[in-house]
């Protein structure tokens, strides 16, 4: 950061400033410096003079959002094809970033432990840290962030479960972030095809990574459901259906899903539904 961050009055305080941040280096650099202090005991949870969270996160005014399916799919064989999927890949992560920031702003007052808090803002540096090593690869491939339009459906998530953290919990880490185990070991096995294994890398760090999240995700769920004596995987296949809009889609990678805590009786059923 070349500039001095703004200062961080509590750990809601940090989590919604960042949010609120349309300055993506600042976003990022809040988010994981709030995760410090936060992890360093060094921050309360909230105080009252937190601000209010914002309806929307900031951003910059590049990329253009279009809806969802209108980005355009190129070979990842060819260098303006990488840089589309890295470019879509930048913008999953920060809205990764704005998710698991939101989930702790947004929650504080919950009846949780502060182990919850400690897990979410492991994810928000991890999350914030996967944004900026997909932009370091963008500009060595002579792109950035911002270069091409990017869809609008991600935030949706987050609305629809704004009220609801068993909700939430169901549809961001346990089918947006499950996804990401399904589908990322067979990209990167195409950019080791192409040669770019620095690509590769990147996307073997973010995988590694987003392993941890789900398993925090289904272990809060699990807790959650387990203090309401509610069956998780029944729960979960009812908060999906009444909040995710979409499909979810085989192949699944059963094994990495189920390390994680997410078994095959939690979204087998639910695989053929599609909302859309």
């Amino acid at each position: 950061m070349s500039e001095p961050l703004p200062p961080i009055a509590s750990l809601r305080a940090g989590a919604t400033a960042a949010i609120a941040a349309s300055d993506l280096r600042l976003k990022t650099g809040l988010a994981q410096e709030t995760a410090r202090r936060w992890h360093q005991r060094r921050l309360s949870l909230r105080s009252p003079l937190d601000p209010a969270l914002p309806e929307r996160p900031g951003r910059p005014e590049k990329p253009e959002l279009v809806r969802p399916g209108h980005t355009e799919k190129r070979s990842l064989h060819t260098v303006p094809g990488r840089i589309a999927m890295l470019h879509a890949l930048a913008h999953i992560e920060l809205n990764a970033v704005d998710l698991a920031l939101d989930i702790v702003a947004r929650f504080a007052s919950e009846p949780v432990p502060h182990s919850f808090f400690d897990g979410w803002m492991q994810v928000a540096f991890e999350e914030a840290k996967h944004f900026n090593l997909v932009c370091d690869r963008l500009r060595a491939l002579g792109a950035d962030y911002g270069d091409l339009p990017a869809h609008d459906g991600l935030w949706q998530a987050a609305h629809s479960t704004r009220n609801d953290l068993t909700a939430r919990l169901a549809v961001v880490p346990l089918i947006l972030e499950a996804r990401g185990l399904d589908v990322t070991p067979s990209l990167q096995d195409k950019m080791r095809e192409t040669g770019d294994l620095d690509s590769a890398e990147v996307l073997r760090i973010i995988y590694e990574d987003e392993k941890g999240h789900v398993a925090i995700g289904a272990k809060w769920f699990r807790f959650l459901c387990a203090r309401e004596r509610k069956d998780p995987a029944k729960t979960f296949q009812a908060l999906v259906r009444a909040n995710f809009r979409g499909a979810l889609k085989a192949p699944f990678n059963d094994i990495a899903r189920a390390e994680a805590g997410l078994t095959p009786s939690f979204y087998r059923a639910l695989a053929s539904i599609s909302h859309a």
